[in-house]
């Protein structure tokens, strides 16, 4: 997958994720990973991401994913905590 697909395919899921899902998952799975799959608009849900990916590959294994945390900024976060 070149840059300009990547660009395209996680603009198309966060775009499903602020339209369709959000609301949704925010009330009910705070926390968990979601993983969406932008051509048909499946998404998957996991308390890990490895779980939502894993899901999203057995529907979909030819098709890439777009893992997104419910109610966050990011999916993952790297470096120090502060106090």
């Amino acid at each position: 997958m070149d840059a300009k697909d990547l660009g395209q395919l996680i603009s198309s899921a966060k775009a499903l994720y602020e339209k369709k899902l959000r609301a949704t998952l925010e009330a009910s799975h705070l926390h968990d990973f979601v993983a969406i799959e932008p051509v048909s608009g499946d998404y998957f849900l996991g308390k890990t991401i490895s779980q939502a990916m894993s899901a999203a590959r057995r529907t979909h294994p030819d098709r890439p994913s777009y893992a997104i945390r419910v109610g966050h900024e990011a999916a993952l976060h790297f470096g120090a905590s502060f106090r």
